[in-house]
């Protein structure tokens, strides 16, 4: 909107309230991490901005509505399912959660609050993966959750926490520590966690002489040597990265009660490469470990899918790598081999480049795909011909009973959760269904 005069946005959001992964998906005390709500604030109060919520394309209102109304249309709905991990056991017994699902769940995102994950049922858990989401995983089972409760977490995910019995955690990759997904900040939080311990990593499984390497590594290296500063026999919780492990299954007991009793792994090993390059390669081996626990979680990164009505704008959406082809810029292709670009349509975020990095990432992708389109106007591309946006696509929404909520109504549930927190000594007390946030506005 700043660079090209009078240009106006629409913005279409399937739940009634904006902010997506960094509402539903960022840790409850990573504040910080929210600072970027400010920008999109400023940009909401904007003439030009106009918020359409609870209005899911593709599904509620065909994709094809938006066609004869707009110039551009850019994606960026991001990745709405988790990998798996297709072993025996995962999608069956209880005690198996996803790890998407449990962060959709303590962070109040719509449909999730059934879930009530069981922390009572194990004093150990497993956490398949060592991303940034299993290590937030991690945090928030071994947080004495007094401290939570200063956050923004729900109320009933609080109560959940609050009677775990989870004393130690297992965050589990399937090659080693250089080639961990983690971050340096997530990793320092949870060595820094008072009165939880950090069982020490093999040497053998960190490179010697870490003054040779460059800044990032060198600073990883250092850390995880260091480890933690509590004594595993003064601390009240535990926890270890374990590497070099992949599950074969999640068991049930022997009675045939339904629910996780222990998890088998192969242990493997590294294929004639340098163990510690960032990009080495491992295959199973003869061994295998079993870890008795009733609590998993699969955390192996998420996937994004196509949207209903795709192929309609010929848009061949790549099953392969999740993400929409386009140029890297953000300009959508088609599959055939020469990319032959499609005229106003855009993506931007983790369907353009696949589940990967932090928000500070994608804000920065967002600002490339922006930058594209500028370019594309002032260069004058061909672009799509409509030019009536809601205007022109309301009549089909209010013909299908679809309710909008606009941000003066989103400014409303606003208000009553920040009133909430208030009241219980937090920043925000979210109200964690569609239903509850139509109450406020009825």
């Amino acid at each position: 909107m700043s660079n090209i005069r009078g240009a106006k946005v629409d913005m279409y959001e399937s739940l009634p309230v904006p902010f997506g992964l960094v509402r539903f998906g960022v840790a409850p005390d990573h504040p910080d991490v929210k600072n970027c709500q400010d920008k999109f604030e400023e940009v909401a109060s904007s003439s030009n901005f106009n918020f359409i919520g609870n209005i899911d394309i593709g599904n509620g209102l065909p994709l094809a509505s938006l066609a004869d109304h707009y110039h551009a249309i850019l994606f960026a709905y991001g990745a709405t399912k988790d990998r798996k991990l297709e072993v025996p056991g995962e999608n069956t017994l209880k005690g198996v959660y996803s790890a998407r699902d449990f962060v959709g769940w303590y962070n109040g995102l719509p449909g999730l609050s059934h879930l009530v994950p069981n922390l009572e049922s194990s004093d150990n858990a497993v956490i398949i993966g060592q991303g940034n989401v299993a290590l937030d995983v991690a945090r928030t089972l071994l947080t004495d959750v007094d401290t939570l409760w200063k956050t923004d977490m729900t109320d009933y995910a609080l109560q959940t926490l609050s009677k775990s019995r989870v004393k130690r955690v297992h965050v589990v990759g399937r090659r080693g520590p250089m080639q961990a997904a983690f971050t340096i900040r997530e990793v320092r939080e949870l060595l820094n966690l008072p009165s939880v311990s950090f069982d020490p990593i093999e040497p053998v499984l960190l490179p010697d002489g870490a003054h040779k390497l460059s800044r990032t590594p060198k600073r990883l290296v250092n850390l995880l040597s260091k480890g933690s500063p509590n004594r595993a026999s003064s601390a009240r919780k535990h926890w270890s990265l374990d590497f070099l492990l992949s599950p074969t299954s999640f068991n049930e007991s022997t009675t045939g009660s339904g629910k996780l009793t222990s998890i088998n792994f192969v242990n493997n090993k590294y294929q004639g490469c340098d163990m510690h390059d960032p990009n080495a390669i491992v295959a199973p081996s003869n061994n295998h470990t079993a870890y008795s626990t009733g609590l998993a979680f699969r955390s192996i990164g998420y996937k994004s899918e196509p949207m209903d009505g795709m192929k309609d704008f010929g848009i061949d959406f790549d099953e392969t790598r999740g993400i929409i082809p386009n140029d890297s810029r953000g300009r959508v292709t088609s599959l055939s081999s020469d990319g032959t670009g499609l005229p106003g349509m855009y993506c931007s975020g983790w369907v353009k480049r696949g589940p990967a990095g932090v928000i500070a990432n994608t804000m920065e992708d967002a600002f490339g795909t922006a930058e594209a389109i500028v370019q594309d106007w002032n260069t004058g591309q061909p672009f799509m011909s409509g030019d009536r946006g809601w205007d022109g696509v309301k009549p089909e929404a209010d013909k299908r009973g679809l309710r909008v909520v606009s941000w003066t109504d989103w400014k409303k549930i606003d208000n009553v959760e920040k009133e909430r927190g208030r009241a219980k000594g937090k920043e925000r007390e979210k109200l964690a269904s569609v239903e509850e946030m139509f109450n406020v506005l009825d």
